[in-house]
C-alpha cells in the first residue's frame, strides 16, 4: 500500500490492514528492516569471562569464568544515558560510562558449577524455555589408557565423571544432576545431548546407551528409559530369569549323561543392534519374491556385510518427535574424525514405544536427502511453544535458502559427494542456531562465508559484513565492522571473529580472537542508537 517503508508507515499499515492467516508474525518481523544495529562501541571494557550465548528467549546471557569453575549469568538491558547540550542527536560520542559492558548487561549471580577436579564444558548449554531451566555439563580430565570394562567400546576415551546439571536460571538455584561414571559423552557443541520439550536424550559413546531423561516441572531429572543393551524396561529382568532357568537345567544335565548343552554365558548382541539387524534382514527379504533370488540377495547384501553391521556404533542421536529418534551409526573412527563427509555412516529412525527400527538409510541415500531438503524444519525438532526458534530460516521454509542450496548442488562436482556432505550434519546439533531476525533470509541477504546463524568462530576479514535488504535489492540496511579501522593495520595476521546476536533486540556482540584457543583480544557491541 505504501511506497515508503519507514516505521511510521508500517505502523499505520498494521493498524488498517489485517495480515493473511498464519502470517502475522512474519509481517511483524518486517519491522526489523527498520530497527537495525546502527552504532558500534569498539573494544569494550568487559569482565574477563568466557562469553557463551543468549538464551533462546533473550532473557539471559550465559557466561563462564576463565578457570571454568563458575557460572555467571547476566540480564540483557538497554543502554540508557543522558546528554546535556543542544545537539545531542548528532553527537557521535557516547559518555564514557555508556561504553562499558555493564551498561548493556546486569549481572544476576555467580554460582559455582564445577567441583575441584572438574571443569565446565564451555561448549555445552541447553535451555528449556518453558521453565527457564538451563542444562550445563562438567567433566573430569580424560583418563589416559583407560581399561576396558564389560560393555565398553574399545577406542572410545573415558572420563572418570561427567555431570549433567539442571539450574533454574531465574535465581541460579541448582535443581538436580545426573552423573555418568567412567563414561564418554561428546559434549562439544551439544553433540552428545538433545532436548525436545521436557525430554533430554544423552548418548553414552563408551557403553552405547541412549539415556532418555524427563525434566519435571518440579526440577527433577527422572530416568525414563535406557536404549542400548536393552530396549524395553523389563528386558534385563526377562533375560536374567531365562539365564537363571537355563543354569538350573544345566545343573540337572550335569548329573546325567548329556554334556553337549551350549554355554549359557555366550554374549548377545545389544537390543538396539538386534532390532537393526532384523530390520535390515526384512527389508532385503522383501525386495525379492522368488525364493532363490531372495537367498542370493541376502548373501550379497546381508550376510556378506553382516560383520560390518555388527561393528556399527551409535555416534549421535536427536528427537524427531516425542516417540521417534534419529540415530547415526558408524565406526569409532567416524566419531573421532573431524571430517566425516567421506566416511561411511548410516541413519536409523527408532520408535521408542514399539522398540522398532522403522527406517534405515546410508549417508549417500537420495531418499533421505530429499526428506532433509523438503522437511528440514522437522529435523530441527524445536518445541511448539518456543517464541523465536520456530522462525529460523531453512531450505524447507525459505525460498532464498532453497535457491542457495540448489546453487551449491549445481556447482558440486559430484552429486553423491554433495549428498554425503549435506547429510553429515545429521542428526542436527540441538539449539546450535541463532533465532535472531537479522539471519532471516527473507529479510536480509548476508555473506554466509563470513557470518551465519550457526554461532561458530570464523576467519575474520578486514571488510565490513553487509546486510542487504531482500525486499529492496542492493539497498544496504546496515553493516558490522569488527574494528574501527576495518580490523586493524596488520592485515597479514590471521584473526577469527565470533558473533552473538540477541534473539529479539537490535543488539549483537562481536569477539576478535588471535587464535581459536585464546581469549578474545577485543569485544565490540553493536546496537541501535
Amino acid at each position: 500500500m505504501f511506497k515508503t517503508n519507514n516505521v511510521a508507515s508500517r505502523i499505520f499499515e498494521r493498524q488498517i490492514r489485517t495480515p493473511a492467516p498464519g502470517t502475522s508474525v512474519h509481517s511483524a518481523r518486517r519491522f526489523y528492516e527498520n530497527l537495525v544495529p546502527s552504532f558500534t562501541i569498539y573494544d569494550v571494557e568487559c569482565p574477563d569471562h568466557s562469553f557463551f550465548k543468549f538464551t533462546d528467549d533473550g532473557q539471559y546471557f550465559v557466561c563462564f569464568s576463565r578457570n571454568r569453575q563458575d557460572l555467571i549469568v547476566y540480564r540483557p538491558t538497554w543502554l540508557s544515558f543522558s546528554c546535556k547540550g543542544e545537539d545531542c542527536d548528532n553527537n557521535q560520542e557516547l559518555p564514557p560510562q555508556a561504553k562499558r559492558f555493564e551498561s548493556f548487561f546486569t549481572q544476576l549471580y555467580v554460582k559455582p558449577l564445577a567441583s575441584c577436579n572438574e571443569l565446565i564444558c564451555k561448549d555445552f548449554f541447553l535451555y528449556m524455555e518453558s521453565n527457564q531451566y538451563g542444562i550445563f555439563a562438567t567433566s573430569t580430565a580424560q583418563i589416559q589408557d583407560a581399561r576396558g570394562t564389560d560393555g565398553a567400546i574399545l577406542g572410545v576415551p573415558s572420563f572418570e565423571k561427567i555431570t549433567i546439571h539442571l539450574f533454574r536460571l531465574e535465581d541460579g538455584f541448582k535443581l538436580d544432576e545426573k552423573v555418568f561414571h567412567n563414561d564418554c559423552v561428546n559434549l562439544t557443541h551439544n553433540m552428545g545431548a538433545f532436548l525436545y520439550d521436557d525430554l533430554l536424550a544423552v548418548v553414552s559413546l563408551r557403553y552405547q546407551t541412549i539415556h532418555i531423561l524427563q525434566i519435571r516441572d518440579s526440577g527433577n531429572l527422572v530416568d525414563v528409559r535406557a536404549i542400548g543393551a536393552y530396549c524395553r524396561e523389563d528386558d534385563e529382568l526377562f533375560l536374567n530369569s531365562s539365564s537363571q532357568l537355563a543354569g538350573n537345567r544345566g545343573d540337572l544335565v550335569d548329573n546325567g549323561t548329556n554334556h553337549d548343552q551350549p554355554n549359557s554365558n555366550n554374549s548377545f548382541l545389544s537390543g538396539i543392534k538386534q532390532r537393526l539387524l532384523s530390520f535390515i534382514f526384512r527389508e532385503i527379504w522383501s525386495e525379492e519374491t522368488d525364493q532363490t533370488q531372495r537367498v542370493q540377495c541376502l548373501k550379497k547384501k546381508f550376510y556378506f556385510h553382516f560383520q560390518d553391521y555388527v561393528d556399527l556404533v551409535i555416534l549421535k542421536v536427536q528427537f524427531l518427535d516425542r516417540h521417534h529418534l534419529l540415530i547415526k551409526f558408524g565406526s569409532v573412527d567416524v566419531g573421532a574424525s573431524r571430517n566425516t563427509d567421506q566416511l561411511p555412516a548410516f541413519f536409523a529412525v527408532y520408535n521408542m514405544e514399539t522398540t522398532e527400527i522403522v527406517a534405515f538409510y546410508q549417508n549417500a541415500a537420495d531418499e533421505l536427502y530429499l526428506l532433509f531438503e523438503r522437511f528440514c524444519d522437522h529435523f530441527h525438532a524445536t518445541s511448539i511453544n518456543s517464541m523465536y526458534m520456530n522462525f529460523i530460516s531453512s531450505h524447507s521454509n525459505n525460498i532464498y535458502a532453497l535457491e542457495q542450496l540448489k546453487s551449491m548442488k549445481n556447482k558440486a562436482t559430484s552429486v553423491s559427494q554433495f549428498v554425503k556432505k549435506m547429510l553429515s550434519s545429521l542428526p542436527l546439533n540441538c539449539q546450535s542456531m541463532s533465532p535472531s531476525p537479522y539471519f532471516d533470509q527473507s529479510l536480509f541477504r548476508l555473506p554466509r562465508q563470513l557470518i551465519s546463524a550457526t554461532d561458530r568462530p570464523r576467519q575474520s576479514t578486514d571488510h565490513p559484513i553487509r546486510f542487504i535488504s531482500r525486499r529492496q535489492p542492493n539497498i544496504l540496511k546496515f553493516k558490522i565492522k569488527t574494528g574501527p579501522e576495518f580490523g586493524g593495520a596488520d592485515g597479514r595476521s590471521k584473526k577469527y571473529s565470533h558473533f552473538l546476536f540477541h534473539p529479539a533486540w537490535p543488539l549483537a556482540l562481536s569477539f576478535i580472537q588471535p587464535s581459536l584457543f585464546l581469549p578474545p583480544s577485543a569485544v565490540n557491541i553493536h546496537f541501535r542508537r
